[in-house]
């Protein structure tokens, strides 16, 4: 059996990369996925990945993209092994012969205020729907929601302090007077639930001892979006999409926003200028300042 994913132990091999990943302090989430794109590898080869060649890594990455694995999760797998054999091996030789793709990003699903709304409202339960409140409220990734902790609600300064965001990163995220209120609210229920303390979750999940797990917040979006009558694709991180276009359409700065979403370039932020549509139509085209006359001329057919 594959020792980095052995199940029942944690492996020499795993534990080392788990390490790694702990020293620089990358969410839970990130090192699920740094394990799993590992192990995706180490399936593949068939054997220990320490073992592996520059020839076994361009055969897989040939293998991958012949198998029709998209571009996105090649690019996520690239990163997993990239940091595997750069830290966790001390193989940066092996790490230089993985190659990530180039792919024109995809414009994002942003919802219209009422369709927000909506689906907040169609949330089953009050820890839901301060859950994906936080979400279009603050602008936060679905991992970040997760990862919460009731400590992390300041509100004399009226922010939310994000321990992990990606990349390890620290940051202050805003807290609206509307959210706080809402999180007061979940609060005193989930304290009479007795699911709520000072040091706990913000959003358990099914034990009190963890967090609501990322999947399942996909899933309240999707079932709320359903109830709602939104018929459109949406996720956790459509609500950031939509933070983020709204407040860009209201008119804030773009470097506000961008350090508001924990972006590291501002050219990630700029990509919302292509969906905010209302500061589009705000926007006068050349052409009206013409003040054309109507022409004379038959308009051709076809």
């Amino acid at each position: 059996m594959n020792e980095l994913i052995a199940i029942g132990t944690v492996s020499p091999l795993r534990q080392r990369l788990i390490e790694d990943m702990n020293m620089r302090r990358f969410s839970r989430e990130t090192q699920r996925n740094y394990i799993r794109d590992v192990g995706r590898f180490a399936t593949w080869l068939g054997r220990s990945p320490h073992t592996a060649t520059a020839e076994d890594l361009r055969r897989f990455q040939i293998d991958q993209r012949e198998t029709g694995v998209p571009v996105p999760t090649m690019n996520s797998i690239v990163a997993a092994l990239r940091f595997f054999f750069t830290h966790t091996l001390d193989r940066p030789d092996l790490a230089r012969k993985l190659v990530r793709t180039s792919h024109a990003r995809k414009i994002p699903v942003v919802l219209t205020q009422d369709e927000v709304k909506r689906l907040l409202e169609a949330t089953t339960c009050l820890k839901h729907q301060a859950a994906l409140s936080v979400a279009y409220g603050a602008g936060l990734r679905v991992g970040e929601v997760s990862a919460l902790k009731v400590r992390d609600i300041d509100s004399k300064r009226m922010v939310l302090r994000i321990e992990r965001g990606k990349g390890g990163r620290y940051r202050n995220a805003m807290l609206p007077e509307g959210l706080l209120v809402l999180l007061r609210e979940w609060w005193r229920a989930g304290r009479q639930q007795g699911v709520l303390h000072a040091d706990s979750w913000l959003f358990p999940g099914r034990s009190a001892l963890l967090p609501i797990s990322t999947r399942q917040l996909y899933r309240v979006v999707v079932e709320a979006a359903e109830a709602a009558d939104i018929t459109r694709r949406v996720g956790p991180h459509t609500l950031r999409h939509s933070f983020a276009t709204h407040l860009l359409e209201d008119g804030v700065d773009i470097r506000v926003i961008q350090a508001l979403l924990g972006h590291a370039k501002l050219n990630t932020t700029a990509f919302y200028t292509q969906v905010a549509t209302k500061t589009m139509r705000a926007v006068i085209s050349p052409l009206d300042r013409l003040a054309l006359t109507s022409s004379t001329a038959q308009v051709p057919d076809g």
